[in-house]
């Protein structure tokens, strides 16, 4: 029925257009009754009832509950249809894989995270995650997928979906991350850096409170996710907000990148991990020596959570590494005048306000003053689902607001629709083994 539909209007541009709008007016929530899409489009009653009718074929749309009357017969609301499909989010960390369901108003089904090396390389890392992602769709039912969304611990080219020497990913360079998943889901994919889906959390969370927004990540490694005007600023390539390779002034540590200084090699988890392992063998004592001692590893959260238990090397190693990143948050704010900066990551967030208040003290101290009279520096909220949140909304975005008027009249997003949109990552070989496309 919907098929037809699409077909007995998609020829019809005019017809297209407005029915897209009526959609687009009630998945926002900027009108959601009948009477109030006539009002905002200007179009007849028995136009609208048309239209109306064609997105419910379609399955976009199904009425709702009685609105509250404003004198005479309470309308009948109208509500987009959120359960029509499905998103999935994969979200890869240095350390750990997270994958979770949602459903295309933003709201979350079901997740699953397990320990892993992203150094593993693509072919098992994506194996994996498509096995988890699988488990959950095994208790979803027939409900077809239509977005997938990826997020990676480094840089990414946004059009191609391919990382672009991710110092903390080898064998990831230039491998394109969405084609398997695609074929494997059968739905569009799309690819960024882990920091851009954290920002995107907190815009759905704040709304249209702070268009204009930094997060900062400090974890295994640093980066930046610039929000300007409520839009994620990647620019030209998706190198956008990639501090954690900018260069500290007389720094000598060896990064990971290859390259001498790099603030990552002095202020990331994996440097102040390396730093706290040298003055224990250098004779140090504490809380973290007790705990390393007792057979735990030590972590970026080891050294946040000895931070807050008052350890004199942790505290020590947090507040260098908050003195630095402060140092590199200033600049940003001189250049890039947000409104708000979030700062999260296991030290960041781990060590609450030891980090934070030096954070805070460096901005205001090297920042302009008129950038900084309203400016706010607050911690993340810190739930480990904000990363497959901001996941959901890239592809909600993509689906919704860049591509919709491509697929529309299909009744649900394909790869083929989607794909003009974007440029085709360069020919390389896959992961080994077969990824075979879902049949929903």
């Amino acid at each position: 029925m919907a098929r037809q539909s699409a077909l007995r209007f998609g020829a019809k541009t005019d017809e297209m257009i407005s029915l897209l709008r009526i959609v687009n007016l009630v998945r926002l929530g900027e009108a959601t009754t009948r009477s109030q899409i006539g009002q905002v489009t200007g179009l007849g009653r028995g136009v609208v009832t048309q239209r109306v009718d064609q997105a419910m074929d379609l399955g976009y749309l199904e009425d709702g509950d009685l609105a509250n009357p404003t004198g005479g017969r309470a309308p009948r609301t109208l509500r987009f249809r959120g359960d029509q499909g499905l998103i999935i989010v994969c979200a890869l960390g240095a350390l750990h894989i997270h994958v979770g369901t949602f459903t295309l108003t933003g709201d979350v089904l079901d997740d699953a995270h397990c320990d892993w090396d992203i150094a593993r390389g693509p072919a098992e890392t994506l194996e994996t995650a498509m096995s988890m992602i699988d488990k959950l769709l095994a208790k979803a039912g027939d409900t077809p997928v239509w977005g997938v969304g990826i997020g990676v611990p480094g840089p990414v080219n946004f059009a191609t979906g391919s990382p672009v020497a991710p110092p903390m990913m080898p064998g990831w360079n230039g491998f394109d991350v969405r084609r398997p998943l695609e074929q494997h889901y059968d739905a569009p994919a799309w690819v960024d850096n882990d920091v851009n889906l954290l920002t995107l959390t907190e815009r759905a969370r704040r709304r249209d409170e702070h268009p204009d927004l930094i997060y900062i990540k400090v974890g295994s490694g640093i980066g930046a996710g610039l929000l300007s005007q409520g839009r994620i600023h990647r620019g030209a390539k998706g190198a956008a907000g990639d501090i954690g390779h900018e260069r500290v002034p007389d720094a000598d540590q060896v990064c990971r990148c290859g390259k001498v200084g790099c603030l990552e090699a002095v202020a990331g988890g994996w440097a102040l991990v390396r730093d706290a392992g040298a003055a224990i063998a250098a004779g140090a004592t504490g809380y973290l020596v007790q705990r390393t001692s007792a057979g735990e590893t030590m972590t970026p959260e080891l050294i946040s959570l000895a931070a807050e238990e008052g350890d004199a090397l942790a505290v020590s190693l947090v507040r260098k590494s908050a003195l630095v990143v402060g140092q590199a948050i200033a600049s940003l704010v001189n250049m890039f005048n947000p409104s708000v900066i979030v700062i999260g990551g296991a030290i960041a967030a781990g060590a609450g306000e030891i980090f934070l208040a030096e954070v805070r003290q460096r901005v205001y101290a090297h920042s302009n003053p008129l950038a900084t009279i309203d400016l706010s520096i607050v911690r993340s909220v810190g739930d480990i689902r904000e990363p497959l949140r901001g996941g959901a909304e890239i592809v909600r975005e993509q689906l919704f607001d860049a591509t919709f008027a491509r697929w529309f009249g299909l009744g649900r997003p394909t790869v083929d629709a989607v794909r003009p949109l974007r440029p085709q990552a360069p020919p390389r070989a896959g992961p080994t083994g077969t990824f075979e496309p879902r049949v929903n």
